[in-house]
């Protein structure tokens, strides 16, 4: 690989053989001087312990983070220095040391070594060393120790033992659970400005997110500058899921993308249409600058300042985040690349976020079993514009909550993108979204955009957890099989996914007595039922959130007021 390219490896706590995270021959990791101290208190290291812990599947990999690192020379190996991550890094050797200190592993199984040293902090590296020595006494040796180090310590060795005692079998299950909790090491190009590196992400004060990872791996897999260049930028518009996505775009773009109207749906050479005369620049390295993941404002070339369009307050809302947003689209690709047997079978029935990667890596698995063509490099190049191209149906046929001065609240809005004026004049506004079958009149189409939005918020409310909002995808493969003249149809669609998990839920059944169980899309479609039936006596019904199933006839009647019955769960009493 060019050793410009940035490398990502995936790392687990744990590996076969009795090997660490620590345990990669002649690697070491050093703290440089301009980071902070170890700050880690209670509350950072117990949730880095429960969130390791908490899983239902316990060989489900996990998460937990990303480690930024610049390769140093070194004349024995390799030597990291760590740029962001530290403190996580630096609590997980300490949870290594402690599993060996409380007999977690057995004697000679496992190492965790001097991998991580301090620059410049000599308590620290002591203290590291002191850690390890088997007749570990404080007494004359507190100034030369790291008070924070030791604490963290006593606080893991504590954590361990509320969590799991003497109980070897549980003891075992959570060293276990160390072989699937993953970390992503990324290796910055080299030339990077370390120093402006560490003070974008101070100020971002966040660590790199899955798809944050997903990004910098599906960029790599390009080898033509321009093309990376034109994936950042499509990539970053998508990722804020606020507004529009042509909005997201600088005007020059705007127009390639979505024409003078900036409403065309894009072209499935949205890449090629970004790089039209782009040339790569001069003298630049052939490396992905790490400030293009991390900032996502660096990827958008303003260069007409056309982005002060953007409104000061967020007027749109996305109904879903975008690592959610990522998982529909790949289901979507799958989909139309009828990948199902190989790809989207084996994804699961939840839209996780914490499986991003690992679906993702299914499904490019998938794809490599197609031929001899450079799989990578075509997944990155197509799935970049089945985002685009997602994004802009979603915008355009999925609702949001548009937020107005008259609402505080918000309100359900199922809105297009359409302008006004002409050139430097141009100005965005937003119209109901056209559900027109050819040349229909106004008011024969207008009320299937209320139609729409209304049996959408049904099942928005419906599935209040983004893990189960399944009736996005199948909205989205459906307007991705369907042209414009046929989209008139999306509200029936919509009432057939609501139907469906009726009939699936609760109907096929048989059971009308489920009580408080009795799945909400129940009540939400036959509200929606009711509402279409007379829409001018119900016309100010909305579709809202509620927690929970109610009793209309009480349950447990006082003595004296209400006289006991048997069906209080069926549904009539709901």
């Amino acid at each position: 690989m060019n050793k410009k390219r940035r490398e990502i490896d995936r790392l687990t706590i744990l590996a076969g053989g009795g090997k660490t995270l620590f345990s990669e021959v002649g690697v070491r990791y050093v703290i440089p001087r301009y980071q902070r101290a170890y700050a880690w208190e209670e509350k950072e290291i117990e949730q880095l312990i429960d969130d390791i812990c908490d899983d239902n599947d316990p060989k489900r990999d996990y998460y937990i983070g990303s480690l930024i690192v610049a390769r140093r020379k070194a004349d024995d190996g390799v030597e990291y220095e760590v740029i962001d991550g530290q403190q996580r890094l630096t609590t997980i050797y300490l949870l290594l040391q402690c599993l060996l200190d409380e007999g977690y592993f057995s004697r000679g199984e496992v190492s965790v070594g001097e991998a991580l040293s301090f620059d410049c902090r000599s308590k620290s590296n002591y203290t590291l060393a002191y850690i390890q020595s088997d007749a570990q006494k404080s007494e004359g040796k507190e100034e030369l120790l790291d008070q924070s180090i030791l604490l963290a310590v006593d606080i893991i060795k504590k954590k361990l033992a509320r969590e799991f005692g003497d109980r070897v079998e549980d003891q075992k299950k959570f060293v276990d659970r160390l072989k699937h909790v993953v970390l992503y090491r990324i290796e910055v190009p080299e030339h990077t400005d370390l120093n402006r590196y560490f003070e974008i992400m101070n100020t971002r004060g966040e660590q790199l997110e899955q798809h944050d990872i997903l990004k910098a791996r599906l960029m790599n897999y390009l080898d033509d500058a321009c093309e990376r260049e034109a994936f950042a930028r499509i990539w970053e518009a998508c990722s804020d899921m606020t507004g529009y996505v042509q909005m997201h775009f600088s005007v020059e773009d705007r127009v390639k993308l979505f024409g003078q109207c900036w409403s065309d749906p894009p072209s499935e050479n949205a890449l090629r249409e970004l790089c039209k005369g782009k040339r790569r620049s001069e003298g630049k390295p052939d490396g992905l600058d790490i400030s293009k993941i991390i900032d996502p404002k660096s990827e958008v070339d303003d260069v007409d300042g056309a982005l002060e369009e953007r409104d000061a307050e967020v007027r749109f809302e996305s109904i879903i985040d975008f690592p959610y947003f990522l998982l529909h689209v790949l289901r979507v690709f799958c989909r139309a690349e009828r990948l199902s047997m190989d790809g989207a079978e084996e994804l699961g029935s939840l839209l996780d976020d914490k499986l991003l990667l690992k679906d993702f890596d299914k499904v490019i698995t998938s794809c490599e079993k197609r031929g001899d063509m450079d799989v990578k490099r075509w997944f990155a190049r197509t799935f970049i514009q089945f985002l685009l191209r997602s994004r802009f149906l979603f915008d355009k046929f999925i609702i949001k909550r548009e937020n107005t001065e008259d609402d505080q609240d918000g309100r359900w809005s199922l809105k297009e993108l359409r302008t006004s004026g002409a050139g430097s004049a141009k100005k965005p506004y937003y119209a109901d979204t056209s559900l027109r079958y050819k040349s229909e009149w106004e008011k024969t189409y207008a009320p299937r955009n209320k139609e729409c939005l209304m049996i959408q918020s049904a099942l928005r409310v419906s599935y209040t957890s983004p893990k189960v909002m399944h009736w996005i995808t199948e909205l989205l493969v459906w307007l991705f099989n369907n042209n414009e003249t046929e989209r008139y149809k999306l509200t029936d669609e919509a009432e057939r996914i609501a139907a469906e998990a009726v009939m699936e839920n609760f109907l096929d059944l048989g059971n009308y007595e489920l009580g408080v169980q009795t799945p909400h899309v129940v009540f939400n479609y036959l509200d929606y039922l009711l509402w279409k039936e007379d829409k001018e006596k119900y016309k100010d019904f909305v579709f809202e959130f509620r927690n929970s199933v109610e009793h209309w006839y009480p349950q447990h009647p006082s003595e004296g007021t209400f006289e006991a019955w048997d069906g209080i769960d069926t549904f009539g009493n709901l």
